[in-house]
């Protein structure tokens, strides 16, 4: 069993309401458990300034998944969800799911690269995962807690947690 980290945001049709079902589906999974999900956070865009802002967490999950397989499985959920991957980059979705961390796997492949290349820069995903482990290594980056010190997440503010 390997755990792994994936975020989940959206910032479209009652986007507090798409992360909470989306982390629902997250538990039917195969060969997947859920462990706990971050608060929820409202969270400005990012990339594409021009949209909502979003509603943002982070799941803890337990998978004898390979990385690839997760990645699809998520990839899966998202279409569920009805998302669009053909919008404009960092554009407005109804759910995405990112694969943060694998265990401590390092890749860099084409479509899938551990840990999540841009993790280390953005607050909406380092303050949720920092809920659920400060301490924890990201592969050559550091810890959690160091990381979003060093990131401005003034913008990231905390909803009332169903």
């Amino acid at each position: 069993m390997a755990r792994a980290y994936v975020a989940l945001g959206s910032n479209l049709d009652d986007p507090r309401a798409q992360v909470l079902r989306g982390c629902a589906a997250l538990a039917y999974l195969p060969h997947t458990r859920l462990l706990r999900r971050s608060p929820l956070y409202l969270t400005p865009p990012w990339g594409l300034a021009e949209q909502p802002a979003f509603v943002n967490a982070v799941a803890e999950l337990e998978t004898e998944l390979t990385p690839r397989t997760l990645l699809r499985a998520l990839l899966e959920v998202e279409r569920s969800f009805g998302r669009d991957r053909g919008g404009p980059r960092w554009g407005p979705r109804t759910l995405d799911l990112d694969l943060l961390l694998y265990g401590d796997r390092v890749l860099a492949e084409d479509d899938l690269q551990l840990p999540h290349p841009r993790l280390a820069e953005r607050a909406f995903v380092l303050r949720p995962l920092a809920d659920l482990a400060p301490d924890l290594h990201v592969p050559g980056q550091g810890r959690v807690d160091a990381l979003l010190a060093r990131v401005d997440a003034g913008g990231c503010v905390p909803l009332d947690d169903a």
